[in-house]
């Protein structure tokens, strides 16, 4: 009997209840020790699974050459031997290796360098191609004269712009002739609303909130890329997953889907939970995405200073539009001809979608902060914005093409939502949720609400008769009455 890791004929031999090889004693139960394993087979072992064999004790000859001087000295010399040119092909290898190593060092090296090249060539073109203003010769806002931004593709397929014309079309003709609907919610009862509930999204990073055509599905993201959808009937989370694009910086609804940009520039749409597009278009983060009123057309802004339209029937990109300032936020015209754009030196910049043609600016004001919020009335004529780190929001007249009313919050803004009837706006930031009320009839504001909460994003429920809060703590509260 030989020992199954020496080699040798056991002293103490035992048998393995796993493997059926015999081993030294010491030798087994040290491994055992060790690794807990049967080396043979890999299976688990312990002393216990030992047996114990029995043979007679016999003295082990040496054997016939090494019973003399010079027979140990011709052993020795042949092992020194093998020894030495085993140290010589090991250095052989380890220089091979080291050459090797350094020729990959190199390549890399090398790699680096064009790689970083190409991206400084690529920011310097992009910062060049920014700053060219191109002559247009379409009409604005009002028959103003604008200029168009610099066109980094190619101009909107014929499909995606009589898709826009109809939508148009179909809604500024019956906008004006909406009555506010019976059972909406009125000022008095808004003034009844309170913190009825407060579900905690889980969510460490949320900072924004989108609503669903209904009033009754609620989008909010986390900086770790997950999305959940918030039933307000049900007063719970419905879905939650991670699309793996990096952390949710905006958030949209397209009909029945979700669309949200991320910090890695990705922009996806998932419906259910599964994500059914992705889009890898930006040069850094896209702060910010919108849906077209027809749901079937989207649009991201980004910080590499472009906007990017995508035909979702299709699930292809339309074209890609650079301008010359860090784009933060995106809102669509309730008729989807016209979307207005927030810069990062606090201007509101509106451009018609179909021509890339810049209808007008509105200029920021003194404190020149980034816009943090846009959001179109739905008689389509105002549009109200809030600057970074500003207690106020302006109010614009898109008719008039200028600062309507200027609403002081009373705290940082961060969120803010017109109702379906454009009568109230909500606002929000960390040390309330207000909202503000224009009544046609005496042409005057009131504020028939304001609730100490740390939001930092707010969205009215269905039919005016909530509003779902998206606090700093990352919990989703509900105001009603």
């Amino acid at each position: 009997m030989l020992c199954a890791i020496s080699g040798e004929a056991p002293q103490e031999p035992v048998a393995s209840k796993k493997s059926g090889n015999v081993f030294e004693r010491r030798l087994i139960e040290t491994y055992i020790s060790e690794h807990g394993t049967d080396p043979v087979n890999g299976e688990e072992l312990s002393t216990d699974d030992l047996i114990d064999l029995k043979q007679a004790r016999v003295v082990k000859p040496r054997p016939p050459t090494l019973t003399s001087i010079p027979a140990l000295l011709s052993t020795f010399q042949n092992e020194w031997d093998a020894l030495i040119l085993e140290t010589y092909q090991l250095k052989q290898q380890l220089a091979e290796t080291r050459q090797e190593l350094s020729t990959a060092l190199y390549y890399n090296d090398s790699a680096q360098r064009v790689i970083a090249r190409l991206q400084k060539e690529r920011d310097e073109a992009r910062d060049a191609l920014s700053r060219v203003s191109v002559s247009g010769g379409a009409n604005g806002v009002n028959g103003t004269n604008g200029d168009a931004m610099d066109v980094d593709g190619q101009p909107l397929s014929d499909d995606v712009v009589a898709k826009i014309t109809e939508t148009q079309e179909r809604l500024s003709s019956t906008r004006r002739k909406r009555p506010v609907p019976e059972d909406w919610a009125t000022a008095d009862e808004i003034q009844t609303f309170d913190v009825k509930s407060s579900v905690d999204s889980q969510f460490t990073g949320a900072k924004t909130l989108a609503a669903d055509q209904t009033g009754d599905f609620f989008l909010c993201g986390d900086s770790d890329g997950t999305i959940g959808i918030y039933d307000l009937q049900q007063g719970a989370f419905t879905t939650r997953s991670n699309l793996g694009a990096g952390a949710i910086l905006g958030g949209t609804w397209c009909n029945d889907k979700q669309a949200v940009s991320t910090s890695t520039g990705v922009v996806a749409v998932a419906q259910e939970g599964a994500v059914q597009a992705k889009f890898q278009q930006h040069a850094g983060a896209a702060t910010a995405v919108a849906s077209h009123p027809s749901g079937e057309v989207l649009v991201s802004v980004g910080y590499d200073k472009s906007y990017v339209v995508y035909d979702l029937a299709s699930s292809k990109v339309a074209t890609q539009v650079f301008g010359d300032i860090e784009l933060t936020t995106v809102a669509f015209h309730p008729d989807g001809h016209l979307f207005a754009i927030g810069g990062a030196d606090g201007s509101v910049r509106l451009y018609d979608i179909r021509t890339s043609q810049l209808a007008h600016t509105f200029p920021a004001p003194a404190a020149t902060t980034p816009i943090v919020a846009l959001t179109f009335s739905e008689n389509g004529t105002w549009l109200a914005s809030a600057n970074q780190g500003q207690n106020m929001l302006t109010v614009w007249d898109l008719r008039k093409l200028n600062a309507l009313k200027t609403i002081d919050i009373g705290t940082s803004v961060s969120g803010i939502s017109w109702d379906y009837t454009g009568q109230f706006l909500a606002a929000c930031g960390p040390g309330a949720v207000v909202v503000n009320q224009y009544s046609k009839s005496s042409k005057s504001w009131s504020e028939p609400l304001r609730k100490a909460l740390n939001a930092a994003d707010v969205k009215w429920g269905a039919k005016g008769k909530a509003l779902v809060a998206l606090t700093g703590e990352g919990a989703v509260s509900v105001l009603s009455s």
